[in-house]
C-alpha cells in the first residue's frame, strides 16, 4: 500500500510538473520562437528525467550491472566511438564589427571589451589512434636502455661462466646464452628482465626424456631426464650423476646446488664495481634471480639452467621450483617457438600479432588488478587469434585488440586456456575462482570502455 501512494505521489507529482512544462514552452513559443523553445524544452526534460532519478528509489539489482560473464550479450552490441565535434562548433566566435554608419557613442566603447579567442575543442581520439599513442608512450622501450640492458647480460653472463668453469670443473656447462623477449623484440615498456640459459651437456646416449604424464607426478607440463645404459655405464661414470634421484637426473638438486653458490660463493661487489653496476642475488626467491641496479636501470637477470631436449621437439627443459611429486622434473620451455611462430606468421602477411601482444602485456603490467595474467596467457591468446586467416594489418590492430579481450573473457568464464602447442595444460588451472571473477570483471568492463585500460 505504501508503494502504491508513494506511485500514486509520484504519478500526480509528474502531472503537475507535466502541466508547467507544457505552460513555459507554450509562452516560451511566443516570445523565442520555435528554436528556442525546442532548446527550452530539451533543457526542462533534462530536468525532469534528473529529478525522477533522484527521487525514484533505486533497484538493488541495478546497481550490480550485468555480469561479466554474458559475453554474448556484449558481442550483439555494437562499439559506437565518440563522433569528433562538427567544425563549426569548434571555430572561435568573432565580435561583431559595428556598421559605419552607425554612430558611435562613448559609453559603450568604453565599457567594451576584447572577446578572447576560444581553443578549438579537442578531438575525440578512437580507439585505434589511443591504441597507436599508447603503443608510442607506453610499449615503445628506448635503444638507448635496450642496448645497456643486453650490455650488463652479456658481461655478466661472461663472469658466470668464468665462475663455473673455475667452481665446478667436473661438470660440463655450455655457452651461457642472455636471451628472452628483449632480445626478441616482445619486452613492452622496460628493460627489465633477461633471460640467462645455463644449459647442461650430456652425454649423448646416457640419458633419455620421459613425458611428465607417464610419471608419477602425472604433470603434461614436464618431462623427466632418465638415466640409461647403466649396465654398460654404471653409475659415477657420468659428472651428473651425482645429481640422480631414483635414476633421473634431479632439477631440484641441482638448483641447490647453484643458488647456494649464486648467494655465497660469486664475489657480486667485486663484479657490480667492475660493471659500474650493484648485482645482487636474490636470496628469497626459490629462481636463480640476479637484481642489476644500475643508475639508468634496473634489471633482473633469470638463471635458467636447461636440458635442450631433441626428443621434446626441440624444447627447453627448464630446472624450475616445482612442488609435489613434480619436485624433481623439468619444466618445458614453450617460451622459444611461441616467439617462433609468431614471428613466423607475422611475417607471412606483414601482421601486427607481435605489436598486440605488447599492447595487451603493456595493459596488464599497468593495471594491478591484471597482474595475474602473466605474458605466457597472453601469448596463448594472440597465437589462438594468430592461427585465423582475418585481417592483421595495422588498420585492424584495434578491432584484434577487442577480440582477444573477448577470447580472454570467454577463457575466464570456462576456467580453461589451453596451451597451444601442449593442449593438455590448461594455464588457468592455479588461478583460484575469486581471482577469475576479479580478472573477468575488469576485463568485462575494459571491453565496454577500452580506453579505460589505456
Amino acid at each position: 500500500m505504501a508503494e502504491f501512494s508513494q506511485k500514486r505521489g509520484k504519478r500526480r507529482g509528474d502531472e503537475g510538473l507535466g502541466s508547467v512544462v507544457d505552460f513555459l514552452l507554450a509562452n516560451a513559443r511566443l516570445v523565442l520562437g520555435v528554436g528556442g523553445a525546442a532548446v527550452l524544452g530539451i533543457a526542462t526534460l533534462a530536468v525532469k528525467r534528473f529529478i525522477d532519478r533522484a527521487t525514484s528509489p533505486r533497484d538493488e539489482d541495478d546497481t550490480k550491472g550485468d555480469s561479466w560473464k554474458e559475453l554474448s550479450l556484449l558481442k550483439a552490441t555494437p562499439h559506437l566511438q565518440p563522433r569528433p565535434p562538427p567544425a563549426a562548433l569548434s571555430q572561435p566566435v568573432l565580435p561583431l564589427i559595428p556598421s559605419p554608419s552607425a554612430p558611435e557613442e562613448p559609453a559603450e566603447t568604453d565599457l567594451q571589451v576584447t572577446p578572447q579567442l576560444s581553443s578549438p575543442a579537442p578531438l575525440c581520439l578512437t580507439l585505434q589512434e589511443r591504441l597507436l599513442a599508447f603503443e608510442r608512450d607506453r610499449v615503445t622501450i628506448p635503444a638507448a636502455q635496450v642496448a645497456l640492458a643486453k650490455q650488463l647480460a652479456g658481461d655478466i653472463a661472461l663472469e658466470l661462466q668464468a665462475y663455473f668453469r673455475s667452481k665446478f670443473p667436473e661438470l660440463p656447462f655450455g655457452a651461457l646464452v642472455p636471451g628472452g623477449p628483449l632480445y626478441d623484440g616482445l619486452q613492452a615498456g622496460a628493460a627489465d628482465h633477461v633471460r640467462l640459459l645455463v644449459p647442461l651437456v650430456l652425454e649423448p646416449g646416457l640419458w633419455s626424456l620421459v613425458p611428465g604424464v607417464d610419471t608419477v607426478a602425472r604433470d603434461p607440463r614436464c618431462w623427466a631426464v632418465r638415466r640409461t645404459q647403466l649396465e654398460f655405464r654404471p653409475r659415477g661414470s657420468s659428472p651428473w650423476d651425482r645429481f640422480l634421484v631414483g635414476g633421473y637426473l634431479s632439477s631440484r638438486v641441482l638448483l641447490e646446488l647453484l643458488h647456494k653458490a649464486l648467494a655465497a660463493s660469486i664475489n657480486w661487489p667485486a663484479i657490480g664495481s667492475l660493471l659500474g653496476c650493484l648485482i645482487l642475488p636474490n636470496v628469497a626467491s626459490e629462481e636463480l634471480l640476479l637484481e642489476v641496479r644500475h643508475e639508468r636501470l634496473e634489471l633482473t637477470v633469470a638463471v635458467l639452467v636447461a636440458v635442450p631436449g631433441a626428443e621434446a621437439d626441440d624444447h627447453l627443459l627448464l630446472a624450475w621450483p616445482l612442488e609435489g611429486l613434480a619436485g624433481n622434473l623439468w619444466l618445458q620451455d614453450l617460451y622459444p617457438v611461441e616467439a617462433a611462430r609468431l614471428r613466423a606468421l607475422d611475417d607471412r602477411d606483414a601482421g601486427t600479432r607481435r605489436r598486440l601482444l605488447l599492447l595487451l602485456c603493456a595493459v596488464c603490467r599497468g593495471c594491478p588488478a591484471l597482474g595475474q595474467l602473466g605474458r605466457g596467457h597472453l601469448t596463448q591468446v594472440v597465437l589462438r587469434l594468430g592461427e585465423d586467416n582475418v585481417d592483421w594489418t595495422e588498420e585492424a590492430l584495434g578491432e584484434r585488440f577487442l577480440q582477444a579481450l573477448e577470447l580472454l573473457i570467454s577463457s575466464l568464464e570456462q576456467a580453461s586456456l589451453p596451451c597451444h602447442f601442449n593442449p593438455s595444460v590448461n594455464l588457468l588451472s592455479s588461478l583460484r575462482e575469486e581471482e577469475i571473477d576479479d580478472l573477468g570483471y575488469v576485463l568485462y568492463s575494459g571491453l565496454q570502455e577500452p580506453e579505460g585500460l589505456l
